[in-house]
């Protein structure tokens, strides 16, 4: 391998106001977002997060995504190149009032959260019986 093969991306950490009050690094997971008729997906890339390590909130108009990365140690191995660097994943999103807030799915998949916020159905219209006295 050549050392250009070999050239480390670093992670986007959180930029933060104020002091932080935790000695750990957070990072910005990269997010790719995708829409159709029926719902908003959003897929957000956390490499060596587990199921267990997301958290997902939504409160008022505001979803956050919270991952914790659990660094793996291999015995017997040598590490060639580290480009994973142990810390947590932030990342929050304003809702649209158009998003179905009780029916909103997320799985994760081998570090690929998924997210799907399905919209909210639009209103059928319907006749309305006008009735006399």
């Amino acid at each position: 391998m050549t050392e250009k093969e070999m050239q480390v991306q670093h992670k986007q950490e959180v930029q933060q106001a104020g002091e932080p009050t935790k000695p750990e690094k957070q990072y910005v997971p990269a997010v790719d977002i995708f829409e159709t008729a029926e719902a908003v997906n959003v897929l957000a890339e956390m490499p060596g997060v587990a199921k267990e390590g997301v958290e997902i909130e939504l409160e008022n108009e505001t979803l956050t995504i919270r991952g914790v990365m659990t660094p793996t140690v291999c015995e017997g191995e040598t590490v060639l190149l580290r480009e994973f660097e142990p810390g947590n994943y932030l990342r929050k999103f304003t809702v649209a009032e158009t998003i179905d807030r009780e029916k909103i799915q997320a799985t994760m998949v081998e570090g690929m959260l998924t997210l799907v916020l399905p919209k909210v159905a639009p209103a059928k219209p319907r006749r309305i019986e006008v009735k006399g006295f």
